[in-house]
């Protein structure tokens, strides 16, 4: 018997070992794949240095250790194993805000197993690298609050997992995608505080869109088709004209924000079917007729900012009854309405001003501070109506 026993398990030590590490799973030796070390060592070398604080993520990568074995460095880094590979892969790079200066090397695209990559609030310059449209399993990209300049890379639509696309706060131009409405998983786009220029696209196709932010750019033309979906939508401080009436489809809309641009026309009752509704700001734009009196049954509104526009006609009674229950703020300055104020305004104290209208409103009342128009102003103005 204990021949048998021999001849099955060999007595050479070389033999038993080789047979151990045959049956020791690949993934607990796993290591990093070498070309995202490189990657990561592309990207800490097109960044200074000298911009990195004592404390920041980037001072914790050693590149002496390896990225994805390592239990104290390389902080901003996820990674995982994947099912075909005994090789670890970065899956996500979030890097803190702390003022990290430089450029996003093309390397970036290497990271063909990355899912999110978040390098917000740093001052990255230069182009957004082409390559980043390599990234084909990316659900977040957020690069906002930095330098980059130039376009969107048109082939950022390749990327059809993105859910959340923030490039807010750089100084990107040229003018937005018309394809963007392929990326069908979006949830969020925020493109605010760039240079973009031209008209808005048609974006009806991202029907699962909650969020668009797409204020403080330089965009014109109307207001075009737009996703149902939305909840937010912000198109403040760029040159849109024509008509409010597009938004009246986006009925789960919770904030509208369309301030300081050249929309013009009346805000008409069937225009207002937006029951959702909690802020709407029309502030600084071309706006007449008389004040809607449907916003009184919309139960969820806070605040109303229709300054700066060219209303007439008196402050609807309705108004009053609102006052403070649920309306919290209430701008209608800079207007020529016209008449007495609703007896609430006397009464209730909520943020917002009537000043600089043709009203019968005293200045003890805190919303009347400021003063109204000239009288000519406001016959020119009512005579034009």
């Amino acid at each position: 018997m204990a021949s048998h026993l021999h001849s099955f398990f060999p007595s050479s030590p070389f033999i038993i070992l080789a047979l151990v590490l045959a049956f020791v799973p690949a993934f607990v030796h796993a290591l990093t794949l070498e070309s995202d070390i490189e990657t990561l060592r592309a990207l800490i070398q097109s960044l200074d240095p000298n911009s990195f604080p004592s404390t920041s993520y980037l001072r914790t990568w050693d590149f002496n250790t390896d990225p994805c074995e390592t239990s104290v460095g390389f902080l901003g880094i996820l990674c995982s194993v994947t099912a075909n590979t005994s090789a670890s892969r970065i899956i996500a790079i979030e890097l803190d805000g702390v003022g990290y200066e430089g450029y996003l090397t093309p390397a970036i695209g290497n990271l063909t197993e990355l899912t999110a990559l978040d390098l917000s609030n740093n001052r990255f310059r230069g182009p957004l690298p082409n390559t980043i449209a390599n990234l084909e399993k990316l659900s977040k990209l957020n690069l906002s609050g930095n330098y980059f300049t130039g376009g969107i890379p048109s082939d950022i639509t390749n990327i059809k997992t993105l859910e959340l696309i923030d490039l807010s706060t750089n100084h990107l131009s040229g003018s937005i995608p018309a394809d963007l409405s392929v990326i069908r998983r979006l949830l969020y786009l925020s493109l605010s505080n760039n240079q973009f220029s031209g008209r808005i696209p048609n974006l009806s196709g991202l029907w699962r869109l909650r969020t668009l932010m797409l204020d403080h750019n330089v965009l014109y033309g109307n207001i075009p088709q737009l996703p149902i979906s939305l909840r937010t939508l912000s198109l403040a401080n760029n040159l849109i004209s024509g008509h409010i009436t597009p938004v009246e489809r986006i009925t789960e809309l919770r904030i509208l924000d369309l301030n300081n641009n050249r929309l013009s026309g009346e805000i008409k009752e069937e225009i207002l079917t937006l029951p959702q509704l909690r802020e709407l700001d029309a502030q600084g734009n071309l706006l007449h007729g008389h004040l809607p009196v449907r916003l009184v049954t919309y139960e969820n509104l806070r605040t109303i900012n229709l300054a700066q526009n060219r209303f007439t006609g008196s402050i609807p009674s309705e108004y009053g009854a609102k006052l403070g229950r649920p309306w919290r703020r209430l701008f209608l300055d800079n207007n020529f309405l016209t008449g007495s104020i609703p007896q609430e305004f006397y009464k209730v104290k909520i943020r917002g001003s009537l000043a600089m209208n043709c009203l019968k409103c005293p200045t003890s009342i805190e919303l009347c501070h400021g003063g109204q128009q000239p009288a000519s102003d406001c016959a020119a103005a009512n005579n034009s109506q």
